[in-house]
């Protein structure tokens, strides 16, 4: 079965449960926060997803990184989902997570790549163009890649990139050098 289809239920079934009891925000965070150290830390994913850790051994170690840490209710899933032996999607689910919750907010998300960090006065003129565009609170995430050398590349939703880099128009020009109707091609 695809990641998504067990992680969508979950997340949903999350997103009420924190809504009834009034910690949309905390679970939010914590959920975003458990991501976020899946992605800088890797082995954890691994050790979740294998089949050959007990699932007791599993919940031991959530227990001693999360418990008192994070919200009851986002502590409750983990323990849930380990017993249920589903603790291998907790990140997805937690990606699902934040991807509902921003549809339930009305948060658009944009990914924005540059050469550079950039200024407070550049990121705040970046969300205004997005929320202009979509009418939309705006989650700007913000990511540096000096291969692009300079400009930017902003993804809105995943449906919409503008790029700007300097990368890009260089490609575009030497695509047009190729195509030099000043050069005999005989």
């Amino acid at each position: 079965m695809h990641e998504s289809r067990i992680a969508a239920p979950y997340a949903k079934s999350l997103l009420e449960l924190a809504q009834e009891k009034g910690v949309l925000e905390e679970v939010q965070k914590d959920m975003a926060g458990f991501a976020k150290i899946c992605n800088e830390n890797r082995q954890l994913v691994t050790v979740l997803r294998n089949p050959v850790i007990k699932h007791e051994k599993k919940l031991s170690i959530l227990t001693t990184l999360f418990k008192g840490k994070v919200n009851p209710v986002t502590f409750s899933i983990f323990q849930i989902l380990t017993k249920k032996n589903r603790e291998a999607f907790l990140y997805d689910i937690a990606v699902e997570f934040g991807n509902q919750y921003r549809r339930v907010k009305g948060i658009q998300r944009a990914v924005l790549t540059t050469a550079t960090p950039i200024t407070e006065e550049q990121r705040a003129a970046f969300v205004k163009m997005v929320e202009t565009a979509k009418t939309k609170k705006v989650e700007l995430e913000e990511h540096i890649d000096e291969s692009i050398m300079g400009g930017f590349v902003l993804n809105i939703g995943g449906d919409k990139q503008v790029d700007q880099s300097i990368k890009t128009k260089l490609v575009q020009l030497k695509s047009k050098f190729k195509d030099n109707p000043f050069i005999s091609k005989y």
